[in-house]
């Protein structure tokens, strides 16, 4: 393209380039483009006067284009592309949606709600650069007492002073046991625990919420809790040992849903058992005064609107 074209040509000239080519009517076009036809035609004129060759030729289907046509509007979607991602930018740059954000949540509570905030606020400022801790509570606090996250979706841990802290919007966390579909229960209907206790079981360390639930639930159901336990936070681990064995996983719904429902291939499915399995609530955790940069406030409000839309 000649510096003489480049100089001339704007970006209205390139979006109805592009018009015309993906519509192939000059009508349709100007529709599209919300001026009339006359308009429309007379700046394909001025863009033909400008490449001093034509763009489009008329056929009895339409419009098509010519061999310039084509690279013209092969580099419009790009630049008009680049156009919008720009005005992105400035806007979110405009309103403070700049910069990096980190935030830290427990598991469940980032697979339900901060990845679709996270997806929200990526809409508005796709170059913010978050970064998401997934940890336990009690890792969690001391991150945010240490500045090293903005916010947390967690629990407040034993020993630990909640009047240093804004606490909102709790939601309790409630607990599927998953297993591989070939396991001997994967059909049963109304388990109870006392016939759980003999599998293996893989799930987080003692004193960890979801592991304190299960044994509550067992000792609340008159069962032994279970001896053959497999100790690790790491969701990876987890699913290998569901893959490779009889092992029984317990995990938030949240989690559940995405590795039974969501998602394919994973083999895994939910036991079906006669009392549900209740963590405490988790909540979303400011330091006190905090201010918030506007990266870090947007997103913390968009976590808001996700934990109030899906309340219990």
């Amino acid at each position: 393209m000649s510096e003489a074209l480049t100089s001339r040509l704007l970006p209205k000239h390139f979006s109805l380039i592009q018009a015309i080519a993906e519509l192939g009517q000059l009508s349709l076009a100007a529709d599209r483009l919300a001026i009339s036809q006359p308009a429309a035609s007379r700046m394909l004129s001025e863009i033909e006067r400008f490449a001093d060759t034509p763009v489009f030729v008329r056929n009895p289907k339409g419009m098509e284009p010519t061999a310039v046509g084509r690279a013209l509007a092969r580099r419009a979607r790009n630049l008009l592309e680049e156009i919008r991602e720009a005005s992105r930018e400035v806007d979110a740059i405009k309103r403070g949606l700049s910069g990096s954000v980190r935030v830290g949540a427990v598991t469940g509570g980032a697979v339900g709600y901060l990845v679709p905030a996270i997806q929200a606020l990526k809409a508005e400022a796709a170059g913010a650069d978050i970064h998401i801790d997934v940890a336990s509570s009690g890792a969690l606090i001391n991150d945010l007492v240490a500045g090293q996250v903005d916010f947390i979706l967690g629990r407040i841990p034993a020993g630990i002073d909640a009047r240093h802290f804004d606490i909102l919007n709790a939601r309790i966390e409630v607990v599927d046991l998953l297993v591989h579909q070939s396991h001997p229960l994967a059909n049963a209907s109304n388990l109870s625990f006392a016939d759980l206790v003999h599998f293996s079981w893989v799930m987080q360390a003692p004193g960890a919420p979801v592991r304190q639930a299960v044994e509550s639930i067992f000792i609340e159901a008159g069962a032994p809790i279970p001896s053959n336990i497999v100790n690790t936070t790491s969701l990876l681990v987890m699913i290998a040992m569901l893959a490779s064995s009889n092992a029984i996983a317990p995990m938030s719904s949240e989690v559940s849903d995405l590795l039974c429902r969501q998602t394919t291939g994973a083999g895994l499915t939910c036991l079906n058992i006669d009392r549900p399995i209740i963590v405490d609530p988790y909540h979303l955790i400011t330091v006190k005064d905090k201010r918030l940069t506007p990266m870090a406030g947007r997103l913390r409000d968009l976590l808001q609107v996700q934990l109030e839309m899906r309340a219990p």
